[in-house]
């Protein structure tokens, strides 16, 4: 029952879109209607600036991290799997608010949030791989998807007999890789656009 229960808060929690609502109070935009459409971070910066942008990435992020808190508070007896559920669940929130009709973000901060309020040795090494991959390629998303495809391996590592805790882990890799498809796309064909400054 705390599986599902964990699940619900979660999504509810995720369904909060830190980059509609910036959006919104800042410019009067819905930005899911401007730029390349997705709710997220990458896109606020070069649609609103870094300013909308670091406050985008302050809200996706904190609600992965309270979404595993306020789990793993109320069920502290599950070894923090309450809490990994509900990190998954807040991801599945962002990426599709039923408040939002179903669009949303692609969940990278919220996952970072998340798997840092889970555990932070995970946490930290996700957001150095982050900041190399991005600081080197000027790319987002293949920081992101890199990010992606680290976090099944670092639970691996750090729980390897934790069997569901590893599923979980490659259910987020999962989630992202699928929001990230037609970056990959144009990753592939070289017509992925960098990073810039605004």
């Amino acid at each position: 029952m705390f599986r599902l229960l964990s699940v619900l808060i979660g999504y509810f929690i995720g369904c909060f879109q830190t980059a509609f609502l910036v959006g919104k109070l800042s410019h009067k935009i819905d930005i899911r209607n401007h730029g390349s459409g997705n709710a997220g971070t990458t896109n606020v910066v070069r649609v609103l600036g870094w300013k909308a942008g670091f406050a985008t990435f302050l809200g996706d992020f904190l609600k992965g991290i309270l979404g595993v808190l306020v789990c793993k508070m109320i069920w502290p007896e599950t070894n923090s799997l309450a809490g990994l559920y509900a990190g998954l669940a807040v991801v599945i929130g962002h990426n599709w608010p039923i408040f939002l009709g179903f669009k949303g973000g692609k969940g990278i901060a919220s996952t970072v949030g998340a798997l840092l309020a889970f555990d932070w040795r995970i946490g930290i090494i996700l957001i150095i791989i982050m900041i190399c991959i991005v600081g080197i390629t000027r790319y987002v998303s293949l920081g992101s998807i890199v990010l992606a495809i680290s976090i099944p391996i670092l639970m691996i590592i750090f729980y390897p007999k934790e069997h569901e805790f590893i599923y979980i882990a490659i259910t987020f890799m999962l989630f992202a890789l699928w929001r990230h498809r037609s970056n990959i796309k144009r990753l592939i064909n070289r017509t992925e656009s960098k990073l810039t400054t605004k």
